[in-house]
């Protein structure tokens, strides 16, 4: 019991040591993702995304605000599940919690585990639970780094959600860091906040000074052992995407250059994308259909990433492309999906019903009426509207 104690100080009418950290934070915010949680019993929510992007801050947020509408603080409960070896443990840690519940007369929970994907076979522990009708009038929140482990078990809850909703939590965008200075967008101001964006990416625990650059490098190669991947092959492989940067590549350039086969050297790809680092863009033909087997554009999610993969792999991404990459994430988050074309012409980032294509330099050659033309100065002002 002491150790569900522990991490559930308010049930002792103590404060959470995160509440107290947030409050002297420099830069903090309240996440928008903790609204589209579904806080409706029953539910399984899954919320992922890369470690140090503020998914443990968030759900310490959202406890806070629901100990304000709990007719009891047992009716919160929350557990780091980092400490635990296999889903034996985790079922252990439940089942105290739940004997709890009955004892303090709790009817709805709201239960949170998290970095769940570190426990070995976690979904067992719930899955079983939730067969036995034990957390049918709950409600339970799961966070997890290693997407690909999560993601692999999403469907062994095919139909026993509920109203449960999966949510990827990823860094700031620049209009979310932008606003962490100023309220309205001034173009002059833009281009400022821009630069230290390309510096710091959107990681608050970076801003702050709680987070190295090398730490993310630590993470990644943390979470390939844990798959049993090989972090020399990885950097091999992340080292052949950077030098492609930004031309669109294929697993074959890639095998060839490492000297692995292309099969290997897809697994790794979809392993950088599962771990949220990289977005593969596929090319999107004049006629409307994809080609997922033309070659595709590797491209890193944020400027603080990119810094990370520079030192693991020593190599230098040019301003330009940090740019191209930018514009096309930002146009996955808002529209779900992001093409190039390349024809006689090229169009860095098509999505929704928008076609853009990012200049660093002159304009040069002719583009249809369509294609919008992205001038280095008007990135910021571009990425602050998309939102």
């Amino acid at each position: 019991m002491h150790m569900l104690e522990v991490q559930n100080p308010w049930w002792i009418g103590e404060p959470d040591r995160d509440w107290e950290l947030f409050e002297k934070l420099t830069y903090r915010v309240r996440p928008k993702w903790l609204d589209e949680l579904s806080l409706r019993p029953f539910s399984l929510n899954f919320v992922v995304g890369p470690r140090r992007v503020g998914k443990t801050m968030g759900i310490k947020l959202l406890i806070r605000e629901l100990l304000k509408k709990v007719h009891t603080p047992y009716a919160v409960f929350y557990f780091s599940c980092d400490v635990l070896e296999d889903y034996k443990e985790l079922l252990e840690v439940l089942n105290e919690y739940l004997r709890l519940k009955r004892r303090k007369s709790v009817k709805t929970a709201f239960i949170f585990l998290d970095e769940v994907s570190l426990v070995d076979d976690w979904w067992r522990a719930l899955k079983f639970l939730i067969d036995r009708g034990e957390l049918r009038s709950d409600v339970i929140t799961v966070t997890g780094s290693i997407s690909l482990t999560v993601g692999r078990h999403f469907e062994t809850f095919g139909g026993r959600r509920g109203n449960g909703k999966t949510i990827e939590v990823m860094p700031l965008s620049f209009y979310e860091h932008y606003n962490l200075f100023y309220d309205e967008f001034f173009p002059s101001m833009g281009e400022e906040v821009f630069e230290n964006y390309i510096e710091t990416g959107g990681y608050l625990a970076y801003m702050n000074g709680t987070l190295k650059v090398e730490e993310l490098v630590g993470f990644l190669k943390a979470d390939l052992k844990a798959l049993d991947r090989s972090t020399d092959l990885a950097r091999d492989v992340m080292g052949a995407i950077l030098d492609k940067a930004p031309s669109p590549t294929s697993f074959n350039a890639i095998a060839k250059v490492v000297g692995i086969s292309p099969h290997t050297a897809r697994d790794y790809v979809e392993l950088f994308e599962a771990f949220h680092v990289l977005l593969q863009v596929l090319y999107l033909g004049g006629d409307g259909k994809v080609y997922p087997r033309k070659e595709r554009k590797l491209i890193l999610r944020d400027p603080l990433i990119v810094r990370a993969m520079e030192l693991w792999t020593r190599r230098r991404i040019d301003k330009a492309v940090l740019y191209e990459w930018l514009v096309q994430e930002h146009l996955y988050r808002k529209f779900g999906e992001v093409y190039y074309y390349r024809n006689s012409y090229e169009v860095d980032a098509i999505a929704g019903n928008l076609k853009v294509e990012v200049k660093s330099g002159e304009r040069r050659g002719r583009y249809p009426r369509d294609v919008r033309i992205l001038k280095g100065p008007e990135v910021p002002g571009f990425l602050y509207n998309l939102t």
